[in-house]
């Protein structure tokens, strides 16, 4: 069941027969008295203030308020007229109604729709940055100091735009709905289309008395500095949100938020895969041959890994749990360390002497070497 409308009369304060003037005194109380800049955040004055402006917009108006006094609520109704009071079409269409018509079928977006209240709170917008950070801050994490430039609230006119002692008023023309209709006559007859009221600007409101340090605005720019906690595992090009940390709302409405985009700079040693830490480690041939406990350079320090016998140049190892930390938390990636041996430069007579005597003990020849692959070429 609908819900039941109270009576207009009974909304401004006023009796049945009082006059134009009483009307719109009444009218201009009751807005200030349940106004949404005079009464932020309060969805019971908002409720209000809707329907002040609602018996207003009726009382106000000589043929409204005639069938609003003979029919009721029912003689404003939009559909009045077009069926159970014997009037059939008049001519006239509201392009409004038309959209919440056609929105109902398809969505929405056509004649506009319905309209949001100008005054009605709004969140603020979003600020967006980017910081560089090292190889070990994104896998560890790390606490940033940020400085923005942000727009706050006036402290001097508390975000209301208005002097010290002073209230906006409530644009006469559009009752603070911030917009009017116009009607137009067509050969299919009258049309009425909304559009933002030119006297207000579409803000439903006037400042007479701006204040002098957010000239009407409500919000003055100020540079901040933001704490940011960079959290581990965070990966290059990702984003963190700091909630409330952008620009002041309107009408009361909350902070945006500030949005931080992460470069991490290139390693001298280290490349990244998802969690996997990726490198390489130069050894020598007799290292490769005869093994060896080597010191690889990990993101926590040195370790120690022990190289088995006749490890091949291009072997990859893994040191389990030495990559990056999950950025949610559970658990950690590997390192994966790929070896290659070194070719020694400049030997002198005596070393190139020596590596002949090693290449005869192990029947080598110049093309011993070349066989396998020659085999695999024919194949």
């Amino acid at each position: 069941m609908a819900e039941q409308k109270r009576d207009y009369y009974e909304v401004l304060g006023v009796s049945r027969g009082a006059s134009e003037d009483e009307i719109k005194k009444a009218y201009k109380k009751m807005a200030r008295k349940y106004h949404p800049d005079l009464n932020p955040g309060d969805k019971t004055a908002e409720e209000k203030f809707k329907e002040v402006n609602e018996a207003y917009e009726v009382l106000s108006n000589p043929d409204k308020k005639a069938r609003y006094d003979q029919y009721g609520h029912a003689g404003v109704d939009p559909n009045f007229g077009a069926g159970g009071f014997g009037g059939g079409f008049d001519g006239s269409f509201d392009f409004g109604d038309l959209g919440d018509i056609f929105g109902s079928f398809f969505g929405g977006g056509f004649g506009g729709g319905r309209r949001t209240n100008p005054n009605a709170p709004q969140r603020g917008e979003s600020i967006r940055m980017s910081i560089a950070i090292s190889f070990e801050e994104a896998a560890f994490g790390c606490e940033k100091e940020v400085t923005v430039e942000r727009y706050e609230g006036c402290d001097t006119c508390h975000g209301s735009g208005c002097a010290p002692g002073t209230a906006p008023e409530v644009c006469p023309d559009c009752h603070g709905t911030g917009t009017i209709q116009v009607r137009r006559q067509t050969p299919m007859g009258v049309f009425a289309t909304s559009s933002p009221c030119p006297k207000c600007g579409g803000k439903g409101r006037i400042i007479h008395q701006p204040c002098k340090d957010c000239r009407g605005t409500g919000a003055v720019r100020k540079k901040k500095t933001i704490q940011a906690s960079i959290p581990a595992g965070i990966d290059n090009g990702q984003t963190i949100s700091i909630r409330g940390q952008g620009n002041a709302g309107k009408n009361g409405g909350p902070n945006g938020d500030l949005l931080i985009t992460i470069t991490v700079r290139p390693h001298e040693l280290f490349r990244r895969e998802g969690t996997s830490v990726l490198c390489e480690a130069p050894i020598t041939f007799t290292q490769a041959v005869l093994g060896a406990e080597l010191e690889i350079p990990t993101i926590d320090g040195k370790v120690k890994y022990t190289l088995p016998e006749g490890t091949q140049s291009g072997t990859t190892f893994r040191l389990k749990g030495k990559g990056i930390p999950s950025i949610n938390g559970r658990g950690r990636g590997d390192q994966y360390v790929t070896v290659y041996i070194e070719t020694p430069k400049n030997l002198n007579k005596e070393q190139k002497e020596a590596l002949k005597k090693f290449a005869e003990a192990m029947g080598e020849s110049e093309t011993q070497g070349q066989k396998p692959f020659f085999k695999k070429f024919k194949k």
